[in-house]
């Protein structure tokens, strides 16, 4: 009797998985780099690794120009992305997206994107800094509260971005919420070390990027829904 209640179980919570999945397509195959090149560049660098279904930024192979943050070769505007992410001891990452990839205008994926942070809150200097945690939007918005895991295990993120509505969600906590691109954010932007950066922050279509901070770092899981219309929802319109 325990038996069959155990497999149903399970059987309930597979099928709860899978229709949570309904609609998300791989970023990563798990394999290969097929999908993301190096920022700048058609190709990706040596520093980032296919190693049992992770990808991983490994700092040591990354000499020469191999390194680099990683992007996607589409670009995406109204989306919902998951993946899991986790760092070595006093390791730096982020997830940056709305990337404008243009080399010319723009150096760095950063130049223009916004960043959830990824980050050993405990023994990176940055986890001291307000708005510069794991979870955050990076110099902009702290997270409602601490929700990320001890270094070395992996964690659940996910950005929605919806017709300018942004909710960061790290392990379950909706950890930011805010509206891109009204008065509010520019405000933020205003006060933040991105003030005198030109369009910082301003493209509603661009690129995803995992960024290349110099320390190990891996993502696994990686997928992404997308949308055009209002009547799709993605469990997060409730909010915090």
């Amino acid at each position: 009797m325990i038996k069959n209640i155990c497999t149903a179980i399970m059987l309930m919570a597979l099928i709860q998985t899978t229709n949570a999945q309904k609609g998300f397509k791989p970023l990563f195959d798990g394999k290969t780099t097929t999908g993301w090149h190096n920022y700048g560049k058609t190709t990706v660098g040596s520093g980032w690794k296919v190693e049992d279904g992770t990808l991983h930024f490994d700092p040591t192979a990354a000499k020469n120009g191999q390194g680099g943050d990683l992007v996607t070769d589409q670009e995406y505007t109204n989306f919902h992305l998951k993946l899991e992410w986790k760092v070595a001891p006093k390791a730096n990452s982020g997830i940056i997206f709305y990337v404008n990839e243009d080399l010319e205008n723009f150096p760095n994926t950063y130049s223009t994107g916004l960043e959830m942070q990824v980050l050993d809150n405990d023994g990176h200097p940055d986890g001291k800094i307000i708005k510069h945690a794991a979870g955050d939007l990076y110099d902009l918005i702290k997270s409602s509260k601490a929700a990320a895991k001890p270094v070395g295990e992996w964690n659940t993120a996910e950005v929605v971005c919806k017709f300018g509505k942004l909710t960061l969600v790290l392990n379950g906590v909706f950890v930011v919420e805010t509206q891109l691109w009204d008065d509010n954010f520019k405000s933020l932007v205003a006060g933040s070390k991105f003030a005198s950066w030109k369009d910082f922050g301003t493209f509603k279509t661009g690129k995803i990027a995992l960024q290349d901070h110099g320390d190990h770092v891996w993502y696994r899981n990686i997928m992404i829904k997308e949308w055009n219309t209002m009547d799709i929802t993605t469990g997060c319109e409730n909010g915090m």
